[in-house]
C-alpha cells in the first residue's frame, strides 16, 4: 500500500489547499452523521458499529449520539497500548459525527412506510459513500474505530481483513444481542459502500491523482472490504 502524499512540485500548494481539506473533513463528518442517522430512521438494518451504538442507546437510554461519541471516546483510548497516533480527524470524528446524528433525528419526522423507509435507506447509503470520500480523502487521520484495527494488525501480525472481519461480526453480535437493528439495509451497505467510496474517494481527491492512486497506509483498501464500512469507519 502506499501514503497519500503532497506534489513535490508546488510545495506552496499544501498549505493553499488546507482550506478546502478542513472544509471536506468537517462537511464529511456531518454528512456521516446525518447518513448514519437516516439508517436509524429507516429501520431497516444499521453498519455494524451503527448495530452496537443502537444496542447501547436501548440499554442506557442515552441518545445513540452520545452513545457514539462515548463509543468513539473509549476506543480512542486503547489506541494508547497500541501506540497508535491520533490526528485532528480523529478527534473531530468523535464528536461530529455523534452530534450530526442527534440532530437529524431531532429534525427528521418519524418514518413509518416502507415505501419511504426504502428510498431512505438507499439514501443513507449513497450519502454515507459521499461522506466516506470526502472525509477520507482530506487526509486528516483515521477514525478512532480505524486505528484499533489497524493497532490490532500491527501488533497481532494478523491480516487487515482477518482482524476487521473478527472486530466486525463481534461488533454486530453484542449490537444485535442489545436490541440494534441488522436486516436488508445491513447487506446493501456491506455490498454498495466500498464501491461508492472508492468512487468518491477518486472524485473528492485533494492531491494531484498520481498522489492518491491508492488509499493511505493505514487504511484497508476499498476494494474486497468485509461487512461495515468500505475503507474503514468513521
Amino acid at each position: 500500500m502506499t501514503r497519500f502524499t503532497r506534489s513535490p512540485r508546488d510545495p506552496q500548494a499544501a498549505p493553499a489547499r488546507l482550506p478546502r481539506r478542513l472544509t471536506q473533513l468537517y462537511g464529511g463528518l456531518t454528512l456521516y452523521g446525518v447518513s448514519c442517522a437516516l439508517m436509524v430512521e429507516a429501520g431497516l438494518g444499521l453498519e455494524p458499529w451503527g448495530v452496537l451504538h443502537q444496542g447501547l442507546a436501548e440499554l442506557t437510554g442515552l441518545t445513540i449520539g452520545v452513545v457514539t461519541i462515548v463509543v468513539g471516546a473509549l476506543v480512542l483510548l486503547l489506541w494508547i497500548p497500541l501506540r497508535q497516533r491520533p490526528g485532528l480527524g480523529t478527534v473531530s470524528n468523535v464528536i461530529v459525527v455523534g452530534v450530526a446524528m442527534d440532530a437529524t433525528l431531532l429534525l427528521f419526522p418519524d418514518t413509518r412506510t416502507l415505501a419511504v423507509r426504502v428510498p431512505l435507506m438507499v439514501l443513507a447509503v449513497l450519502l454515507n459513500g459521499a461522506a466516506t470520500g470526502l472525509y477520507i480523502a482530506a487526509n486528516f487521520g483515521p477514525g478512532p474505530r480505524d486505528g484499533l484495527m489497524t493497532g490490532l494488525h500491527r501488533r497481532t501480525g494478523r491480516s487487515i481483513r482477518l482482524v476487521r472481519t473478527a472486530l466486525e461480526v463481534a461488533i454486530v453480535a453484542t449490537g444485535f444481542a442489545l436490541g440494534g437493528t441488522v436486516g436488508a439495509g445491513t447487506v446493501l451497505y456491506a455490498l454498495a459502500i466500498g464501491p461508492l467510496a472508492q468512487l468518491f474517494l477518486r472524485m473528492f481527491a485533494v492531491a494531484p491523482a498520481s498522489d492518491l492512486a491508492d488509499p493511505p497506509a493505514d487504511r484497508t483498501p476499498v476494494t474486497g472490504v468485509s461487512p461495515g464500512h468500505a475503507i474503514i469507519r468513521p
